[in-house]
């Protein structure tokens, strides 16, 4: 009955996104929850939006800091690229023992770009992080070609050390491009360090349901070889 329930609800979150579902006698649960091995067919428009792509009229910026942990540390800096007419769209911020470090992709319109550097790096209070700002470029056209396909892959074993570098060589050796890749570790049962990573991948190369399977195929191979407990698959196709 579980499962049945488990079938039900993932097929009704593909219908609502307009979506249809294969290989259904593997699916168990909707992604990204505990589902041994989950593969879900959508369109490419949910994928990953690179900001510095498609917003050509702004200037663009890495905003990268670490230094010791402090209460406000976000706040602060948050604030004065407000202030200073920015925008944050992806960011990580995060305590590693007794540092803060933080990572942001700021956009901003290309005359601010000045005022918005120096109110960073003269902020009395963000000394301590000793924040760095690294302009960012947008690819240019006619250099690349737009992806046809796309995964967003989830994994979760027991940690041990090679994992993301196992997952990563795998994607690779199909040629096909990691977009967005985040890792952590959580505490999983039994106390057990759990080690999870979200990614998501593009390919230009269009893709049959044979080549579709072999992918799946592929991880499959992998989650066993590294003792993964869950692995969950959406593969996005351009319509």
């Amino acid at each position: 009955w579980v499962a049945g329930t488990s079938l039900l609800w993932t097929c009704i979150l593909s219908a609502m996104r307009g979506g249809d579902v294969s290989h259904g006698e593997d699916l168990e649960a909707p992604f990204p929850t505990g589902a041994t091995f989950t593969l879900v067919k959508e369109g490419l428009d949910d994928m990953f939006a690179c900001p510095v792509d498609e917003d050509a009229a702004l200037a663009h910026l890495c905003i990268s800091g670490a230094g010791p942990d402090r209460i406000g540390h976000v706040a602060r800096m948050a604030r004065t690229i407000a202030d200073a007419g920015g925008n944050v769209t992806y960011s990580k911020m995060i305590r590693l023992g007794q540092e803060h470090v933080s990572l942001m992709h700021v956009s901003i319109p290309p005359e601010k770009r000045g005022e918005l550097v120096d109110k960073l790096h003269n902020n009395k209070d963000l000394k301590s992080l000793n924040i760095r700002a690294s302009p960012l470029v947008r690819r240019r056209t006619g250099t690349y070609q737009n992806a046809v396909a796309g995964f967003k892959i989830h994994c979760v074993g027991e940690d041990r050390a090679g994992m993301l570098a196992a997952i990563a060589e795998a994607i690779a050796a199909r040629n096909m491009s990691i977009e967005d890749v985040q890792t952590e570790i959580r505490r999983g049962e039994h106390n057990k360090r759990d080690f999870v990573v979200n990614t998501e991948v593009v390919t230009t190369t269009r893709m049959d349901q044979e080549d579709l399977d072999s992918v799946i195929a592929e991880f499959k191979k992998l989650k066993e070889e590294l003792n993964l407990r869950v692995v969950d698959i959406r593969v996005h196709m351009d319509n």
